[in-house]
């Protein structure tokens, strides 16, 4: 293994955390002997490209310093090769951190961890969803929520959460269910009317809401989640519960496992680690062992 390392640092990560908390990171990395490189792009693709280039010429390990949306553009460049993946979380939701272990907003910490699993070969190889060409780690969503990143995204103000949960008012004052084709495996399409359907590697987006609560991120499965035919005052009081997983056992809510999972519905987007992956129809596939996460024993 070589020893130098590359940082892939999102600057506006957590509203200017991500520029930030590279340096204690660095820092605990050269203290511990690597080399390290940052790769910092002037957008979404230019990052990616140099990404790829730094993985292409044998780093050491790509270390994604920000918040899901990073993890997510970094999983685009590591995804089926050898090179490890470390995080330094510091963004707003960290599902991806979080669901895994690692520490959030603590970017020293962080980069010890990263360093110390590297000195003893010690990672964590986990499962991805794949949609076309493009990996997802945590949760592909649709419906009622990816109506709701849609809204906020077109949103100039207010900026934050706040954005979004305007959005979800606004969404809530539009609400109705979506009628659904929903293919799992090989088996017959089923005809569905629902409110959303989330599509799980991971268990939790939006800052921990464990949408699909209980996925595992390495038994090679997807988990999907389908909130049924309800009413704007079911869902209000559904939704809360998602945070600790008690809205599974609600009548509403359908469970599925399965090894691909393909969703039709008309005028949806699919978003997938809180980045739009495209309108529907969209098919996700789980790959095992997909990629080399950084982690503690």
């Amino acid at each position: 293994m070589t020893s130098e390392i590359t940082l892939f640092v999102n600057p506006t990560a957590g509203r200017g955390r991500g520029a930030g908390a590279a340096q204690p990171a660095a820092q605990a990395l050269r203290e511990a002997g690597f080399a390290v490189r940052t790769v910092v792009g002037n957008d979404a693709p230019d990052a990616l490209e140099r990404a790829r280039e730094a993985v292409g010429a044998g780093t050491g390990a790509l270390i994604a310093v920000g918040g899901d949306g990073m993890v997510s553009l970094a999983l685009q460049a590591v995804a089926g090769t050898d090179t490890p993946l470390g995080v330094v979380a510091v963004g707003t939701g960290n599902d991806f951190a979080r669901t895994t272990g690692l520490p959030v907003r603590a970017p020293a910490e962080a980069g010890r961890l990263i360093a110390e699993a590297l000195k003893g070969g010690r990672h964590r190889t986990l499962d991805l969803g794949r949609v076309g060409e493009r990996w997802f780690g945590s949760v592909l969503a649709s419906g009622f929520d990816s109506r709701v990143n849609d809204r906020g995204n077109r949103m100039r103000w207010p900026a934050g959460r706040l954005k979004y949960d305007l959005a979800i008012l606004a969404e809530l004052a539009a609400f109705h269910t979506i009628p659904y084709r929903l293919t799992l495996d090989d088996e017959e399409p089923r005809e569905i009317e629902a409110t959303l359907v989330a599509v799980g590697n991971g268990p939790s987006y939006g800052g921990g809401m464990r949408i699909c609560h209980g996925a595992e991120m390495d038994d090679g499965l997807l988990d999907v989640t389908v909130v049924g035919d309800c009413s704007r005052a079911t869902l209000l009081r559904v939704f809360p519960r998602v945070y600790k997983g008690m809205h599974l056992s609600h009548p509403a809510v359908t469970t599925y496992k399965a090894r691909s999972v393909r969703l039709e519905a008309d005028g949806v987007t699919g978003y997938a680690d809180g980045e739009p992956f495209g309108r529907l129809p969209l098919t996700a596939r789980v790959v095992p062992g997909a990629v080399r996460l950084l982690a503690a024993e």
